[in-house]
């Protein structure tokens, strides 16, 4: 069937089809304006979103660097680095020191001695930024006053060398500081030197930890506060001086110490000649048995510690084994002690050692609560008056109580009378009333209660005991001594 079509019906078909065609194209667009709309919406939400996010992560940013600023201002506050003349630090094997004024590195080297060598010898206060550094020489603070070494925990691994603060005397080298550091396998040595502190230390594996040295005048005032000693075979050493030195460490405090002994091994050595007077050792705890149960001292006295005061001194033993050849003790007093220290009341010797104080040559020991006694002591006899007096002293410990006996030898011919006085001085200069003992014959007496009533003030500080003697003869065979026992502080 053939299909005849005439203009007119093209035209209507073309009509249809373009009317059709833009409805949908309508539609369409319609349909695009719509997501266009929704795709407006979600970019303006995502924008809001991320501008959210961004500001809080700004706010979060900005929290952070104030924290790290108010950190920061702390750490300076504690530790002003901008005020060391070096700051010493490591940088991918390098050891640099930066110029605390200049921010400039003025030396590096592999080498970490020659760098810390040219810090401290142009500088006069170097900071160790906490890190492990390796010295093959000794470093030298030479004729400084003022001068600080400081870190927070740095170590040095001395390989057997020595930090050494040291003067020509002790007129060149005062005032100075080395502290925060951990030291291992070396020493510090201080030499000739004034008033050196020497603080929260750490000095582990050492053959000596800190020795101090006199080969010219003398080394005083040194202050060794908050040390730790951890298995060095002699820990603190206080050296015999040199020809020309004198042995003076006087007034050296060591306070808040601590020791931790291996075998073979002494803790504080105070060596022959040495005159550690007029100091302070406080607050120190020294262990043995931990490591080892052979031979080791926690005080070795081979010279004089002539009125230094022990006090919160704890000697502790861990010990089990056999003890009688264990070579254990506490204080061990040799043969060449010119004196003891003052032990108080806060010494303690704890747990089980050979000899709590080895004592083989019968040094005098001072303490708390101590006792004393004098035997035999020869008083001179002096014509119609008094001779010279006799002094009994303690030093450097006082005299609390005593009981003297007096006891007089000779022919007494012709009505022979032979008087003896008995006196106290006091710590203000001041002597007491006297009591006087006569005698006609050979004979002895005690002073009785009566007698040190009489002597006694009612509070002083007893200082000496003087004895003397006369006899109403021009001349006399008598011989006069006096013994006395009694309890020191």
């Amino acid at each position: 069937m053939k299909l005849a079509l005439s203009n007119r019906n093209l035209t209507v078909i073309l009509v249809v089809v373009l009317v059709f065609s833009g409805v949908n194209t309508y539609l369409l667009l319609d349909r695009t304006s719509k997501l266009q709309t929704q795709l407006d919406q979600s970019y303006t939400a995502l924008d809001e979103a991320l501008n959210q996010t961004y500001t809080a992560l700004n706010q979060t940013d900005y929290n952070i660097q104030n924290q790290l600023n108010v950190e920061i201002d702390n750490l300076n506050a504690r530790l002003p680095i901008e005020q060391y003349d070096y700051v010493i630090y490591r940088d991918e094997g390098w050891v640099l020191a930066k110029n605390g004024r200049t921010g400039l590195v003025d030396f590096n080297s592999t080498d970490a001695a020659y760098v810390f060598n040219q810090a401290v010898n142009l500088g006069n206060s170097v900071y160790v930024k906490s890190d492990e550094y390796s010295l093959n020489w000794d470093v030298l603070v030479g004729n400084k006053k003022n001068a600080h070494l400081d870190s927070d925990g740095a170590t040095l691994l001395l390989n057997g060398h020595r930090i050494i603060v040291r003067g020509d005397d002790y007129q060149f080298s005062q005032n100075n500081q080395v502290s925060g550091l951990r030291i291992v396998n070396g020493a510090l040595r201080v030499e000739n030197s004034f008033r050196t502190t020497v603080t929260n230390m750490i000095f582990e594996n050492c053959t000596v930890g800190l020795e101090l040295a006199n080969t010219n005048k003398w080394s005083e005032g040194t202050k060794i506060d908050t040390v730790h000693f951890n298995k060095c075979t002699q820990s603190l050493v206080f050296r015999t001086n040199l020809t020309g030195a004198t042995g003076s460490y006087g007034n050296t405090e060591v306070n808040r110490c601590y020791f931790n002994l291996p075998d073979n091994a002494t803790a504080i050595t105070v060596e022959t000649n040495v005159e550690l007077t007029d100091s302070q050792m406080q607050n120190i705890r020294i262990w043995i048995g931990e490591f080892g149960e052979y031979n080791q001292t926690g005080l070795k006295v081979d010279g004089s510690m002539y009125q230094t005061l022990m006090d919160g001194v704890v000697f502790e033993s861990f010990a089990t084994g056999p003890l009688e050849n264990a070579l254990l003790y506490a204080v061990k007093i040799g043969p060449t002690a010119q004196q003891t220290p003052i032990l108080q009341a806060g010494v303690s010797i704890l747990g089980s050692w050979t000899a709590r104080i080895h004592n083989p040559f019968s040094i005098w020991i001072y303490g708390a609560g101590g006792v004393f006694k004098q035997e035999n002591v020869a008083v001179p006899v002096g014509s119609f008056d008094y001779g010279q007096a006799i002094v009994v002293q303690m030093r450097p410990a006082t005299i609390t109580s005593f009981k003297p006996q007096i006891a007089v030898q000779g022919s007494f011919r012709g009505n022979e009378t032979v008087t003896v006085r008995v006196r106290l001085e006091f710590v203000d200069n001041v002597f007491s009333s006297s009591v006087e003992k006569q005698f006609s014959g050979s004979g002895s007496v005690w002073l009785d209660d009566g007698d040190l009533l009489a002597l006694f003030p009612s509070q002083n500080v007893v200082y000496a005991i003087l004895v003397d003697a006369k006899v109403n003869k021009a001349t006399t065979d008598a011989a006069v001594q006096v013994s006395m026992y009694g309890t020191t502080t």
